[in-house]
């Protein structure tokens, strides 16, 4: 079994309201974030890859297209604009892809980060 990782960056902003991280997250400010995604299986024989990565490239220019300099509470479909809906976001967008075994939201300026493994079975 092998894991790939693919990772893109992207620039947004967001207001978290309601939460105890006090006034400041309450009002519109932005970060840098860093997504990583992960796929996991057995390379083809033809191809000796996991899954072709033009296709995961593609999809993952999409989603980035769809947060990077975007106010995240605007994002359809996101959401509170939180590291657990995002990387949750991602991972809907870019699992048609096929074998999306995690995705990982980072914001490194923080020293937090957010893993999503997929629906609960």
């Amino acid at each position: 079994m092998w894991e790939l990782t693919k990772s893109f960056r992207f620039e947004a902003a967001h207001a978290l309201p309601g939460t105890t991280l006090g006034a400041e997250s309450e009002e519109i400010h932005g970060h840098s974030f860093r997504a990583e995604v992960t796929v996991r299986g057995t390379p083809d024989p033809a191809t000796g890859m996991v899954l072709d990565l033009g296709l995961l490239e593609q999809r993952i220019a999409e989603v980035q297209k769809m947060l990077d300099h975007k106010l995240l509470n605007k994002v359809a479909e996101l959401g509170p604009p939180t590291l657990e809906n995002l990387s949750r976001f991602v991972w809907k967008r870019l699992q048609p892809v096929g074998q999306i075994a995690r995705v990982s939201i980072f914001r490194d300026s923080l020293g937090e980060s957010c893993t999503y493994y997929g629906p609960e079975a």
